[in-house]
C-alpha cells in the first residue's frame, strides 16, 4: 500500500502500457552495464526501444555523481572509482545489493522530475513495508532511511536505500539501489551521499534473513502499485 500522505502521484503509463523487467544474474561490471543503460534510453527516446526496470549486482565499486566533492572519497584505493552523470554524490555498490536501473519515458507519464524521485521513494517505502520494515523519507535528504534506537534513547537515521538519476530527453536512467546484505565495511571508503551525521544500515543489518530475489519479489510487486504494469524483458547485457 503506498502511503498517500506523501502526496506522491500516480505514475502509471498514460496509455496503460507496461513496462519491462530484466534481472542479470551474478555479478555485471559497471563499465559494460553504465554504457547500456545510456544506449537503452537513447533508443527509448528515439522511439526505438521499450521502457525496462533492469536489476543487477555489481561487483565493489564506488561512483561518484555530479555533485560528488572529492574530500568525500576517503580511500580512493579501495575499490575502483567511477563518474557518473547521475544526481548525487558518492556511493558504493557491491555484493548484496540490488540495484535497480530505471529507464523510463517521463513524457508518456509525467513531465515532473521531482515527482519522480518521490514516486521512487514511494516504490522503495512499499517494497520495505512488504518486509514489515518502516522506511522514512526526510527533506532535503534523497533517498529512504530507517530509524534505529531504542525508546527513550537517541534516535539516529541510517540509509537503507539510495537514489541517483539522470533524465535525458525526458527518458530516465540510473536509479535507485537498495542494501539486502552487502559488506556494510565498504562504504567506509567514502562519505555515503555526502551525509556525515548519518551510517548506513540494510536489511540482514535489520535482522532480517533475505535473500536478493526476495527482495526482487518485493520491489516487482511494489513497483507495480506506484509506476504500473511490467512484462518480462531480457537485461540488454
Amino acid at each position: 500500500m503506498i502511503d498517500r500522505t506523501l502526496n506522491i502521484p500516480d505514475f502509471r503509463r498514460l496509455d496503460g502500457g507496461a513496462c519491462g523487467w530484466a534481472v542479470s544474474p551474478g555479478l555485471t561490471p559497471y563499465p559494460e552495464a553504465a554504457a547500456a543503460m545510456e544506449a537503452r534510453a537513447e533508443s527509448i527516446a528515439c522511439g526505438e526501444a521499450s521502457e525496462l526496470v533492469w536489476l543487477l549486482e555489481h561487483p565493489p565499486l564506488y561512483t561518484a555523481g555530479v555533485s560528488a566533492r572529492d574530500a568525500d572519497l576517503l580511500d580512493a584505493d579501495r575499490f575502483p572509482v567511477f563518474r557518473s552523470p547521475r544526481g548525487g554524490q558518492y556511493t558504493y555498490h557491491g555484493p548484496g545489493q540490488r540495484v535497480a536501473y530505471v529507464l523510463l519515458d517521463l513524457s508518456a507519464r509525467q513531465k515532473d522530475i521531482r515527482a519522480y524521485v518521490g514516486a521512487l521513494e514511494a516504490w522503495i517505502l512499499a517494497a520495505l513495508a512488504r518486509f514489515a520494515v518502516d522506511g522514512v523519507v526526510r527533506k532535503g535528504r534523497v533517498g529512504v532511511w530507517i530509524e534505529r534506537g531504542s525508546p527513550g534513547a537517541t534516535v539516529r537515521e541510517d540509509k537503507i536505500a539510495a537514489i541517483g538519476v539522470k533524465v535525458r530527453r525526458w527518458v530516465s536512467f540510473h536509479g535507485i539501489s537498495l542494501n539486502v546484505e552487502p559488506d556494510l565495511s565498504h562504504f567506509s571508503g567514502i562519505v555515503p551521499c555526502g551525509q556525515t551525521q548519518h551510517g548506513v544500515t540494510s536489511l540482514a543489518d535489520l535482522g532480517l534473513t533475505c535473500s536478493l530475489e526476495e527482495a526482487d519479489a518485493a520491489l516487482l510487486s511494489a513497483f507495480t502499485g506506484v509506476f504500473g504494469p511490467v512484462t518480462p524483458a531480457e537485461p540488454p547485457v
